[in-house]
């Protein structure tokens, strides 16, 4: 496997990414009725609320399905990999908090900004740190949808 510095990647390193950063990422997706049924049937979730138009439209507060929170939630987290961690991660370390403050429905669009909270040198591992993001979707109509805090295991700047 090649050095970090020798991969092509559109991440930041370590140092770059200092606490209160916001990237406001380029990258927008609408979800549409396809693709949350894909990952619904595919995740094993059979729940009504994202399946069934019946059920949603006449049984829920709703009035038609909505987006699968995890869905939401995969998206949220991919659109932000382009400008934060491609090619300069080790690994997810994991999430501390996950909320969905507004539901996501077909046809909706998806924006993501993502704000570095903390980063500290890692304590074991002198050639990494540790960086929490929080990740926050918005719809078209600027409603929070998605707010995540993760932390990451980032590589530092190669020397060179």
């Amino acid at each position: 496997m090649p050095a970090p510095d020798q991969r092509p990647h559109t991440g930041r390193w370590f140092e770059d990414l200092t606490p209160g950063l916001v990237i406001h990422h380029a990258i927008r997706r609408t979800i549409t009725e396809a693709d949350n049924v894909m990952f619904t049937s595919m995740t094993m979730n059979p729940a009504w609320l994202h399946l069934d138009f019946d059920y949603g439209e006449n049984e829920t507060e709703f009035g038609r399905p909505i987006v699968n929170s995890m869905l939401t939630a995969a998206i949220v987290v991919g659109i932000s990999v382009h400008e934060t961690t491609l090619g300069t991660t080790v690994a997810n370390l994991g999430f501390s908090e996950m909320v969905f403050p507004a539901p996501m429905f077909h046809g909706d669009t998806l924006r993501v900004e993502s704000e570095v909270l903390e980063a500290r040198p890692s304590g074991s591992r002198p050639t990494q740190g540790i960086v929490t993001f929080e990740h926050r979707g918005f719809n078209q109509d600027d409603a929070l949808t998605c707010r995540c805090v993760r932390n990451a295991l980032m590589h530092r700047r190669p020397d060179g």
